[in-house]
């Protein structure tokens, strides 16, 4: 969201709300975005003491079933999500690669 966006959303505010109401709403925004961090915040430390110390290190993200399967399955680095280490062309002639204890 840029500047003109930004600017926009100012002039319909003012004119839906009026300019006396305006600051009051904001302080308002301002109050609810804050209770949702807090939320989060506590919410995420309860899952961090619920799950113990085994599981310090754990981030939000890791519990997210995607960035399992990118990092367990798919053996990628974090520069580079979704795209294996080791990938190269095959040749026209070459067969992929085959494991029987895979399939």
């Amino acid at each position: 969201m840029g500047w003109p966006e930004i600017l926009m959303i100012g002039m319909v505010g003012v004119i839906v709300f009026g300019p006396d109401k305006l600051p009051d709403l904001a302080r308002q925004a301002g109050r609810f975005i804050r209770t949702v961090r807090r939320m989060a915040e506590n919410a995420k430390n309860d899952l961090g003491r619920e799950i113990g110390e085994d599981f310090s290190g754990l981030k939000l993200r890791d519990l997210d079933p995607r960035e399992m399967v990118r990092k367990n399955i798919l053996d990628t680095d974090d520069d580079s999500p979704g795209v294996p280490q080791q990938t190269r062309e095959l040749r026209p002639d070459e067969r992929p690669p085959f494991d029987p204890d895979s399939t």
